[in-house]
């Protein structure tokens, strides 16, 4: 009840004081899947079209045009679009966000399944932790829509797709050319060129996108990238597809989360740092194609990809614990190439005079990883803790169907079976072994309806997230020497959710669910390692409340709130809350345009308190944020943005650990402290758009 009494607070208070608006998600008519939609989407506006296409309360798509209008502070927060889904960051831009989602603090991405263009954004069996998701290569210009489905009920969504999966998707071409340049307080530029052209019977898209940022920190971040991407498509009659070529590269110095009693102390200042050599290095590069054809037996559609990528991360989060001399810094490396096929085909038959859609798919992939964990000062190495060669190989079959056995109902059953090998060569040889591991899991949706322009969904099915190679193999410490116990490779989880949806009222679609989700290991953030690791089993219960409406042709206005309980289910003398599970989030999203040359857009976010330590005795606060934009078209081509981020200037936390840390002149046993990362303080841009 807090929960909710405090996000009603912040949204009063900041519909009393905006008056600019944000554009919204309008559900999909189709299904996520790990594949790229290549048909083309169709903008409607009437929200009734998704009653009798969709399988759940919780499935949609967030199309370009919403895209475009969202103020972002960094890629990764264009998925904050998603009802429920919140997304921070704890140390420098060019680390992976952080993502919250259904109760779940899910660290880099362990229990949310990211893909854009087709390919596996989360990376396993990763260097820093299991299901590494980083969109610093994403262009948000070139977005076409974002799909996104929550809970383990579809049979296309394999590892990481308990809580959640989006798939983002580029667009094959551009209306018009983009020439963007912006400018901005804590050492922000930004330029881009993105167009495409007609050659041949096809469309030849280009973008290159150059960044800098050093953030409101002490020490700068002196956050560089470059974003690069090459398309050719082409549609021929029954047949789409697309080759597509990206590059990323991006350096950055990081301010870490400090120590609260520092900051009391004057040790440090809110935004300063306790190591500022912490920082690092990613590069992604990936050659990806696509295919979609159209026959009388039905649709196929074919997606694979390779991409090689690179990270070396510094970090230091207990200073002086472990070694009193040099600090405690040390170096997480990953260097991997992945390879992927994802197949699927669509075809439509009577059974007993019932027309029943099937839906066949074979998804492949293979990473070939090299990672290690060094001990470093000021990023020089200073040990080897680490290292390891892994080769992992996995496969998943799935089938689905769908039945319209009466009019006012209909169902979706499918199930799928996944299968992985793990092979892991390490320096230490009782850490080395292979492990085989599989699994099937049921899917079931029930939907009823429509009456008035509602129908209403029950779902039931079974997913799974994979555990890190190294987990499944290891059976000593590499550090201390201890004896550790070996992982299970797979892990299950079990989903369980009804839910409706509702366009009665003109201009208003709404839905609701209730959710309980059970893990048999819950995968956590071990804040003085830096990494994940398997934990106890855990259950989730919760609803999601979502509006959108359309008064006018000119306004709209989109609103979600989430709340949710999240448990250890064993027992256990140290308590059963879960570290970091987010209980309650709130977004508020507005946006005004088509009323002459002045748009504008304003987005409310409602980040709930978690607890951080298993019996709830230290918590993280709530914390309220503002971001938004008005915009002036100085002509049909031209225009230009003023975006404002934090405008209200919250000196909150972005996010908050509770562990022990050593200060230099403290105990050798250190101090037992929260932890946080400051939200970054008020600033503003401006962007001149051109389009040619």
């Amino acid at each position: 009840m807090k929960e909710a009494t405090g996000f009603a607070t912040a949204l009063f208070r900041t519909i009393i004081l905006c008056s600019v608006l944000a554009l919204v998600e309008v559900p999909s008519l189709v299904n996520a899947a790990g594949v790229p939609a290549l048909r083309e989407v169709t903008v409607r506006a009437n929200a009734k079209e998704l009653i009798g296409s969709a399988n759940s309360a919780n499935e949609g798509t967030v199309l370009k045009q919403q895209l475009d209008l969202r103020t972002v502070y960094r890629p990764g927060e264009l998925l904050e679009s998603v009802p429920g889904l919140i997304v921070t960051q704890h140390s420098g831009e060019g680390k992976a966000n952080q993502y919250f989602l259904r109760g779940f603090n899910l660290d880099h991405g362990t229990d949310l399944r990211i893909t854009v263009d087709g390919m596996l954004v989360n990376q396993r069996s990763h260097g820093h932790g299991q299901g590494w998701a980083d969109t610093n290569f994403i262009i948000p210009e070139l977005a076409g829509n974002m799909q996104y489905l929550k809970g383990p009920y579809y049979a296309d969504q394999g590892d990481f797709s308990s809580a959640g999966a989006v798939s983002m998707n580029y667009v094959d071409k551009l209306p018009k050319g983009i020439a963007s340049y912006g400018l901005g307080q804590q050492g922000f530029m930004r330029g881009l060129v993105a167009k495409s052209h007609a050659v041949g019977s096809g469309n030849v898209l280009y973008a290159m996108e150059l960044f800098t940022k050093d953030g409101p920190w002490v020490k700068h971040e002196d956050f560089k990238k470059f974003n690069a991407v090459l398309r050719y498509s082409q549609e021929a009659g029954s047949t789409k597809f697309n080759i597509t070529a990206m590059g990323y590269g991006g350096n950055w110095n990081s301010t870490d989360q400090i120590p609260q009693r520092a900051e009391a102390s004057g040790l440090v200042s809110r935004l300063g740092t306790i190591d500022p050599s912490d920082g690092g290095e990613a590069h992604r590069f990936s050659l990806s194609s696509a295919l979609q054809h159209t026959s009388r037996f039905g649709v196929t559609q074919l997606n694979l990809y390779t991409l090689h990528t690179n990270l070396a991360l510094f970090s230091n989060f207990t200073y002086f614990l472990d070694d009193p001399v040099n600090g405690d810094q040390f170096s997480q490396v990953d260097k991997r190439f992945q390879s992927a096929i994802n197949l699927s085909h669509l075809w439509v038959n009577k059974i007993a005079g019932f027309e029943v859609e099937n839906t066949v798919g074979a998804q492949f992939q293979n990473d070939v990883i090299d990672n290690g964990l060094l001990s470093t000062k000021q990023r020089q190495t200073l040990s080897t803790t680490r290292k390891d060669h892994i080769n992992q190989n996995s496969v998943g079959i799935y089938y689905q169907n769908s039945i319209q056995w009466l009019e006012k109902f209909r169902s979706v059953a499918g199930v799928r079976s996944d299968y992985y090998w793990f092979d892991v060569n390490s320096q230490q040889s009782a850490n080395s072994g292979n492990r085989y591991d599989s699994m099937t899991n049921p899917k079931l949706s029930l939907i009823f309806g429509p009456w008035a322009q509602t129908e209403f969904y029950f779902n039931y099915g079974s997913g799974f997230h994979s555990n890190d190679a190294r987990g499944t193999t290891s059976t000593v410490d590499p550090k201390s020497g201890d004896p550790i116990n070996r992982v299970n490779p797979l892990v299950r989880s079990t989903g369980y959710e009804v839910g409706l949806r509702t366009a009665i009222v003109p201009g208003l679609q709404a839905s609701f669910a209730l959710f309980r989700l059970d893990l048999d290991s819950e995968l956590l953030f071990v804040g003085d390692a830096g990494t994940t690791e398997a934990s106890r089993p855990s259950k989730r219960e919760g609803f999601e409340l979502s509006a959108f409406y359309m008064p006018a042709h000119w306004l709209m206005i989109d609103l979600d709130y989430a709340l949710a309980r999240s448990r250890f289910s064993d027992s256990d003398p140290n308590g059963d809350h879960i570290p970091g599970a987010i209980r309650g989030v709130g977004k508020l999203a507005i946006s005004v345009d088509n009323t002459g040359p002045f748009l504008g857009s304003m987005q409310l976010r409602y980040f709930g308190k978690r607890p951080l330590i298993e019996d709830n005795s230290v918590q993280s606060n709530h914390t309220v944020t503002l971001n938004g934009q008005i915009g002036y078209k100085i002509s049909k081509n031209v225009r230009v943005l003023l975006q404002g981020f934090n405008l209200l200037n919250t000196h909150a936390h972005a996010i908050d650990y509770y562990y022990t840390s050593r200060l230099p002149g403290e105990p050798a046993a250190g101090v037992a402290d929260l932890h946080f990362h400051p939200i970054e303080s008020r600033s503003f841009r401006v962007n001149l758009v051109a389009n040619y």
